[in-house]
């Protein structure tokens, strides 16, 4: 098994594409007969992912099979399995055949095996719950509301917090299209980005799953040792609870989205206090959560503002 370090990020030999292609029949579209024609498309893979820890199987989440090893550290630092990247001694993902994971012919699966720091796996044992098959959301399976795990990490406050302001965010956002290679040819792909104070796009990773993009950035970034450096995330989706949940369990301060957030992902980033800026699309964008100590709630803060 490899020990997680940056050389470790490509995804093994036998890996599964993230794309695939397909024959369609395509109708309606302007110069096509009314019979239709055939013609090849480009359909996003999306595949189980088994996330095992220590040989045992912890959850079974569907996703975009590319950067596996930084999504499964992501998803245990954000789901509070890990405390640091350190406490993964080693990470390794292999693609298993459909007969032997009893799925349906032509459906491979993939096993993405932790070892994990004993510490980590005695606590992951007193709060396993079962997964398999979740939206991300954060409760699913969960039995009772006292089960729910809904109240966020506190963000330290950062100085430079309101330099993540309207132009900031739109000139991120306006670098991202570019680098989103695997949405360019399929579509149905989300995005997570990572961009400087100054709005400088560095990083992006890309999923089925808008969490599991989100995981794949933050294990990269934590893989890099860069969680700690000022910058905030970008998505290309709603703003909804789990996403700020992940965000401020490692200390994020400041998350951007493309579509419009739900009440208790702005709940959350009020608790937090991240700040959260919703619906940005030039010139227009939302500040719902300032992430200033000792601000007023988001139903009075917020504020929408438009570029020039």
């Amino acid at each position: 098994m490899s020990k997680p370090d940056l050389a470790n990020l490509a995804d093994p030999e036998d890996a599964l594409p993230p794309l695939s292609r397909h024959a369609v029949h395509v109708f309606g579209e302007r110069g096509v007969a009314p019979e239709g024609v055939v013609r090849d498309d480009t359909l996003a893979a999306e595949v189980p992912v088994a996330l095992v820890f220590n040989g045992v199987s912890h959850a079974v989440m569907m996703a975009t099979p590319q950067d596996l090893e930084a999504f499964a550290l992501g998803f245990a630092l954000s789901e509070g399995i890990l405390d640091t990247a350190a406490d993964c001694r080693g990470v390794e993902a292999r693609t298993v055949d459909a007969t032997d994971a009893g799925l349906p012919e032509g459906m491979p699966g993939i096993e993405v095996q932790l070892e994990i720091s004993t510490r980590s796996f005695e606590r992951l044992k007193d709060r396993r719950r079962s997964l398999a098959g979740r939206t991300g959301c954060g409760v699913c399976g969960v039995e009772s509301f006292a089960g729910l795990d809904l109240t966020p990490q506190r963000v330290p406050p950062r100085d430079w917090i309101e330099r993540i302001d309207l132009a900031t965010v739109l000139r991120a956002f306006a670098a991202m299209p570019p680098r989103q290679i695997l949405n360019a040819e399929a579509g149905a792909i989300h995005a997570a980005a990572w961009a400087t104070i100054d709005g400088e796009l560095t990083d992006l990773m890309e999923d089925v799953g808008r969490h599991n993009a989100l995981d794949k950035l933050l294990g990269k970034l934590a893989l890099a040792g860069r969680l700690e450096e000022p910058g905030f995330v970008l998505m290309s989706s709603r703003g909804s609870h789990e996403l700020v949940r992940k965000c401020a369990r490692l200390g994020i301060a400041a998350m951007a989205t493309i579509s419009a957030p739900t009440s208790m992902g702005v709940r959350m980033a009020e608790l937090s206090g991240l700040r959260f800026w919703g619906l940005c699309r030039a010139p227009r964008g939302v500040l719902y959560a300032d992430g200033l100590a000792g601000s007023p709630s988001a139903s009075t803060a917020s504020a929408t503002a438009s570029m020039p």
